[in-house]
Order: structure tokens, then sequence, then C-alpha cells
């Protein structure tokens, strides 16, 4: 996919900024300087920089040049307590309390609802190719559909997902009310009730709670700030336990952002492939990278079909387009089976509009903004933390996505600090959600796929200057 000519450079600042190499104040190329490394018309150059200035991680100086704007932060440990590799019986602690009551439909952005919002969404494409498909198809839409999903569709799939190396066969997809679903079908064809599976840790609430409907137990893998997902953890939990199954997000993960490196799906594959385990991979977000090219999935690794992908439109297009998508591998047959029995067809109009959608350079222009906005939303959400959080908060610099995951001092009263938010009118998820266990109560997640108002900011601010008192 094209992208911006002066990410060539903005790109190698921006890693240098936050490995700490470029600190706050040092003195950056001038425009001519780049032009000539690079080869860079000025224009590319002055565009460049004026990126790097609205993500707010340089300034420039008159008669000076540029600058770096961006505070490191230091605070490179984290308080998380180790995770005991023993099977959890999943009782869900539904105490989404003070931040999480938006359960009905509302307009107003908040930082806790990890959806895009009406000011990210391309409303004139999704709509205009509904009413298209509404003159072209008239009553045909009113008809079943296959169960499996429409040919077309499950074909433009599969070759969209060739773009980034993902070996996903047609006549393996299936297509889903959501990724939600693909999830549920995933588990249910590979688990029985009481099996063990192995989960990454923090992981998003609403996998737990389809883990906890199925009756599953969990080991919980985590995530951790310097490495990723431990695939050390994994190998001694496979060995020491029959695992059934094992889900993880390894593009942008929910909440921490992180992408998982090639060498760790590689591994996590051998592990899986070593025991007969499949895995199965939530790929949400794997459209939504803010630098380089799309990551590949791990089923790129996959010869045996022992992976089952999964993903779906409603973060990339639109929530209301519920229309998800799994490449259940050897599992399809009882999936397709299960599929039929939750309901035959998927809403036909919008798997006709996604599948115009596709068939044109549409849905890849609509991602190049959307990303661009988003990584701005990101790094502004991530300077205010580190500016106005205490200094021992822990702020995760995402790779894509929709979210922050932040860490307070463990001394936090996160009653008082819920019900800063509450007064304040900012609206996070508390992390104790992110896990069967208690690992994780001075955590939180910030989602940045709303429109930031100064209001959410300020709020923030103000928080901020509670904890510090």
């Amino acid at each position: 996919m094209k992208e911006y000519r002066y990410r060539v450079f903005t790109d190698a600042i921006e890693d240098n900024i936050m490995k700490g190499v470029l600190k706050y104040g040092d003195k950056l190329p001038t425009a001519r300087q780049i032009k000539e490394e690079y080869r860079l018309s000025i224009s590319s150059v002055q565009s460049g920089y004026d990126y790097l200035i609205h993500k707010g991680l340089v300034k420039s100086l008159p008669r000076f040049g540029y600058i770096v704007n961006y505070q490191y932060n230091k605070t490179s440990s984290s308080h998380q307590s180790d995770l005991k590799a023993i099977p959890r019986d999943s009782v869900f602690r539904k105490n989404i309390v003070l931040t999480s009551q938006q359960r009905q439909h509302t307009e107003v952005t908040a930082l806790n609802a990890a959806v895009p919002s009406d000011f990210l969404i391309p409303q004139k494409l999704v709509l205009r190719t509904m009413q298209q498909v509404i003159r072209e198809k008239g009553a045909a839409l009113l008809r079943y559909y296959p169960t499996t999903g429409k040919d077309e569709l499950r074909e433009l799939i599969s070759k969209y997902s060739a773009q980034h190396h993902s070996k996903l066969k047609q006549e393996e997809i299936i297509i889903t009310d959501g990724a939600l679903q693909a999830l549920y079908i995933a588990l249910s064809v590979t688990t029985e009730p009481n099996d063990i599976i192995a989960v990454e840790s923090p992981c998003v609430f609403s996998v737990l709670e389809v883990i906890a409907n199925l009756k599953l137990r969990t080991i919980e893998i985590p995530v951790r700030n310097d490495i990723g997902f431990d695939t050390d953890y994994l190998d001694n939990v496979c060995q020491k336990n029959s695992i059934k199954a094992i889900l993880v997000t390894p593009n942008f993960h929910n909440p921490t952002g992180k992408l998982m490196s090639n060498k760790t799906k590689e591994e996590l594959y051998h592990i899986a492939s070593s025991h007969d385990i499949p895995i199965i991979e939530n790929d949400i977000y794997g459209d939504l990278y803010f630098s380089g090219t799309r990551p590949s999935n791990i089923s790129s690794y996959d010869h045996n079909g022992l992976v089952i992908t999964v993903s779906s439109f409603s973060k990339s297009l639109a929530p209301g387009l519920r229309l998800g998508w799994m490449s259940a591998g050897r599992y399809f047959s009882a999936a397709e089976r299960l599929k039929f029995s939750l309901g035959r067809s998927v809403s036909p109009l919008h798997q006709e509009v996604v599948a115009k959608i596709l068939s044109t350079s549409s849905y890849t222009r609509h991602l190049r903004s959307f990303r661009h906005q988003l990584e701005l939303n990101a790094i502004k959400l991530v300077n205010h933390f580190n500016q106005f959080f205490p200094s021992d908060t822990f702020t995760t610099i995402p790779a894509g996505g929709y979210s922050l995951w932040i860490e307070l001092n463990p001394e936090t009263d996160m009653i008082s600090f819920y019900k800063a938010c509450k007064r304040f009118g900012v609206s996070f998820t508390p992390g104790n959600i992110f896990s069967f266990t208690n690992a994780y109560d001075h955590f939180f997640r910030a989602v940045f796929s709303n429109h930031l108002t100064s209001e959410n900011l300020e709020g923030i601010k103000k928080i901020g200057s509670v904890l510090s008192s």
C-alpha cells in the first residue's frame, strides 16, 4: 500500500525519540540536510516535519530550526504482578463500575469504548455504497445468503490477505456476525466445557466473557512490557498442562497496543504445532498499523490447518457493519455446522456493501487516512499522560490499534482515582476486567479511536493533578 514519502525519515526520527536516543530539546537536521540524505523534495521534507509537529514530537523554533518536543518517559519497569501458571475457573468479575456505564447508544465521546467515533467513520463511503447496493440488488437482499457467506466476499478477503503474506484459502473462510461470533465458533469447535486454554494476559473483557460462557478454564500468558507475549512461559505451560487451544491477538493487542514480532509468531506456532494445539488468532486490528507495512498473521507459518484466524470490519469501517469472518482451517466443517445453528445467513446488505468496497481501492484509501488520524490521537494521549500524570506512571507506546495501557503506582487509591475520573467527565476502562486474576487492579485502558475533545484533555490534566497531590 502506498505510504507518505516523508515516512522514510520521520519513522527514523520517531524511533530514536521513543527509544530515548533523541532527547527533549535536541536539535534535528535541517530540511536541506534531510532533502540531501533521503533524496526528497523540500515540500516532502516540510510535510514530514509538519507531521512530527502535529504529533507533538517536534517543535519549530524561528531562526533555529527543529528540536525534539517530546519528554521521553524514563519509567521502563513495571509493577505488574507475576501470573501464576495454574488453571483458573472463568468466574468473570463483572465489576465494571464508575467508568463503563455507557451500554446504551450514545454519540458522546468516551475513552473507554473501543469503537471508531462518527468523526473517523467513512460515513459517505459506507452510506453511498449501501444506496448503490440497494438500487442494484433490490429484493435479492431479502433472501437468505449461503451459510458460509457470499462467495465473492470470501474471495476478496482471501486475495486481500495474500497482500500481507497470509495464507487464507477462500474455501476455508466463513462470514460471521462480527468477530466475537467468529471467536465463539472457534472456541466451541476446538474445546469442551472444563477444558484448559492458554490466553494472553491482559485480555479484552469481551473475549473473557465468551470464555466464561463456554465454561472453559484458563491459564493466562503474560504480555510483558519488554518482550511482549512470553513464549517461554507458554512453552512451560504447554508441557505441564493439557492445553486445548491458544488464544492471542498478535497484531496490536488489546489493551496494550503491542505488535508481536515475526520471531515470536514463529516461536508460538512451533510450540503449538509440537503439541498439536490449535491457535485462535484475533486479527481485528491488523489493518490499523501506524508505520511500515501491514503485519502478517500467524497463519502464514501454518501448513497443517492448525491456525484459526478471526477478524471483522467493525473496527476498520464502521461498528454498525456487523460483518466478521473466520478462516477455520482443519476445523471448517465443524465451524460451518455451528455457524448454521447460530443463524443461517449474515446480513446480505452488509455482505454486499463490504464486497463492493473491497473490490475497489476505496478501502485502502480510507485506511490510510484512518491510520494517520489514529496515530495522531495516540501520541496526543501519550503526551498528555506523560506530561500530567505522576512520573512513576507507565504508559505503553502502541504500534497500532485503538488502545493505550496505563499502569499507576500500586499504592494509588483506585477508588479515589475513578471518582476523579467521574468528576471530571473522563471514562477509562478499569484494568481489573482484563483478567480472571487481580493482576491489573492498578491499570486502566484509554481508547484513542474517538475524537479527542479539549474537555477530554483538560479532564486528564485535572485527574493527573489529583494523583500528584
